[in-house]
């Protein structure tokens, strides 16, 4: 689990074929890697990565065929710029939101503009995710937790500071350039439990069904 507050960025330094898979090597010395254990897992642009062969200048990772076609790992190269997050631990601060690290899909750059000190990027993204994607909620965008400035049924805008310019390699982006995105948590889970309502929407019976009945709520605010 991951909060979507960047620690550092990195670089990878190679992505070598193996079986059929990829292995990339990230160099990230400013994450000081020798303190994380083997099969320690970190976000790398948003996507959960185990880390191997880990030492003073940064780790390995093997990435399946399935990571390659559904996030923009398989854009990456000798070079490419990349943040990163070791896991939450228990007592940490949770800064950002609830992250996973597990992918939901791939937004691309439709504009770029200032607005005074920050900058506005707008993405489009797949039909399929905007319905968890909603003005004031929560995004992670290559990693990164942003609040929805403005969503439609194309696509959403957040605003970022210079802070999370400099800090990400959110300031680097380019109108066209693709990053992987993990829609809110919670918003997935209740979309999945509307899928089993009647109707696939809440409905009074179905809350009374449920035990979510009147009696019950007069119950509760007595007790």
């Amino acid at each position: 689990m991951f909060t979507g507050i960047i620690l550092a960025t990195g670089q990878v330094a190679s992505v070598t074929p193996s079986g059929g898979d990829v292995v990339i090597r990230i160099d990230c010395p400013t994450l000081k890697p020798e303190q994380f254990a083997e099969g320690e897992s970190i976000a790398v642009s948003g996507v959960c990565l185990t880390a191997l062969d880990i030492d003073a200048s940064g780790f390995s990772a093997d990435v399946s065929r399935e990571t390659l076609d559904v996030t923009t790992l398989g854009d990456w190269r000798a070079g490419s710029r990349v943040n990163l997050e070791p896991s939450l631990a228990i007592g940490d601060r949770l800064g950002g939101h609830l992250v996973t690290g597990h992918t939901d899909g791939v937004a691309t750059l439709a504009s770029r503009s200032d607005d005074a000190r920050s900058i506005r990027l707008r993405f489009t993204a797949p039909e399929t995710l905007l319905p968890f994607i909603a003005k004031k909620g929560s995004v992670a965008v290559a990693g990164v937790s942003l609040t929805v400035n403005e969503a439609d049924q194309t696509g959403f805008e957040v605003n970022i500071i210079p802070h999370t310019a400099n800090e990400t390699t959110l300031g680097d982006l380019k109108i066209g350039d693709r990053v992987n995105i993990e829609v809110d948590l919670i918003a997935r889970y209740a979309q999945r439990l509307m899928g089993f309502a009647p109707d696939a929407g809440l409905t009074e019976a179905y809350l009374v069904e449920s035990g979510f009945s009147r009696s019950t709520r007069r119950q509760g605010e007595k007790g």
